[in-house]
């Protein structure tokens, strides 16, 4: 599940790493279903989980009353029970967010999330596009501050959640108001929790050894190219509290000497083969290690490093032309059109 979600994160999400070991210590020799949205009724499901720096919080991981007090926060505000759960997003950490809070609160979990892969801003949510409200909902911090934020539209809560987070310590609980089942799934990504799980277990099931060509076909996806690491630029776009990190990764393919280039934010973004772009999100662009084959983030990847570039196909769900403009090449000030691999 861990390199699952991994791999959906596209190479960010932040750390998976110790919420696998978080995951693994709370389910201890149980067992945790994964809930078909139709398969559940009468459930209202809050969507959750941590927003804010996720390099933060690999220094103070959550102790699990912070998922206790977001959840009861947004259920006194609305008035209405959490009786369920579902994830804001599938890729990176947040993927086994919601799985955790479950087994602290003994809540089920809805097979569904609000992206269906990583992405950085709460605009992208897919109820936001749909046009569904964010708000109600509740924000819990480590020390034990909750606040309940209203009446404000993606922007807004974009701008509370990084006004609180920055003032407390560095990262929160996200909690969305709890929703009938059928209304949330209607306007969520589903089945990618589950989607997750078989990209992990098709990974684990690689061959020692297993050729570039074998491992894209093993996780149902194209091979870009193999190769040395030649570069890794990185700067800061804005300045003060709009800046943020972009970056770009070159790759020499050791076959055809052919020059990859990836473009980078949060995540891997767009993919140009000799100056031409092949892949953009929100397709899922993955870098692999040669020789382990576990997915490289972002933050992680460096000059030297011999690589597999994989693109793995984004969640359908983003397709729709009303729809891809808030999370293509262009939602990220690329000037490339959105260039998909072919739905399978």
């Amino acid at each position: 599940m861990v390199v699952g979600v991994t791999l959906l994160g596209s190479g960010g999400g932040g750390d998976t790493g110790a919420f696998g070991r978080m995951l693994r210590r709370r389910l201890g020799a149980g067992e945790l279903v994964l809930r078909d949205a139709g398969d559940v009724t009468g459930v209202s499901v809050s969507p959750i989980g941590v927003v804010g720096a996720t390099s933060v919080l690999m220094e103070k991981l959550p102790g699990g009353g912070e998922f206790d007090a977001a959840v009861r926060a947004v259920s006194r505000w609305t008035g209405t029970e959490v009786t369920g759960l579902m994830s804001l997003e599938a890729g990176g950490l947040n993927g086994l967010t919601p799985l955790i809070a479950a087994l602290d609160l003994g809540l089920p979990v809805v097979d569904a999330d609000l992206m269906g892969r990583a992405l950085p801003r709460l605009d992208q949510f897919s109820w936001a596009v749909a046009g569904r409200s964010l708000t109600p909902c509740a924000l819990s911090e480590p020390s034990g501050q909750v606040i309940v934020v209203d009446n404000v539209d993606a922007a807004g809560l974009e701008r509370a959640v990084r006004s609180f987070v920055a003032h407390t310590g560095g990262w929160a609980v996200l909690a969305l108001a709890p929703t009938p089942v059928e209304a949330a799934a209607a306007d969520a990504v589903q089945g990618s929790l589950s989607r997750a799980l078989a990209l992990g277990r098709a990974h684990a099931g690689l061959e020692p050894g297993a050729t570039p060509a074998a491992v894209a076909d093993g996780l149902g996806g194209r091979l870009l190219g193999t190769g040395r690491v030649e570069e890794v630029a990185r700067h800061l776009i804005g300045d003060g509290g709009a800046a943020f990190g972009r970056g770009s990764v070159c790759v020499v393919d050791a076959g055809s000497r052919a020059v990859i280039r990836i473009e980078t934010e949060n995540e891997y973004l767009l993919a140009l083969v000799d100056g031409t772009p092949v892949v953009t999100t929100p397709d899922l662009l993955c870098v692999l290690d040669r020789r382990t084959l576990q997915p490289i983030a972002v933050d992680a990847i460096r000059s030297g490093d011999e690589v597999l570039v994989l693109a793995l196909p984004g969640p359908a769900w983003w397709r729709r032309p009303d729809r891809i403009i808030h999370v293509g090449p262009q939602a990220f000030g690329l000037a490339c059109a959105p260039q998909l691999l072919e739905a399978s």
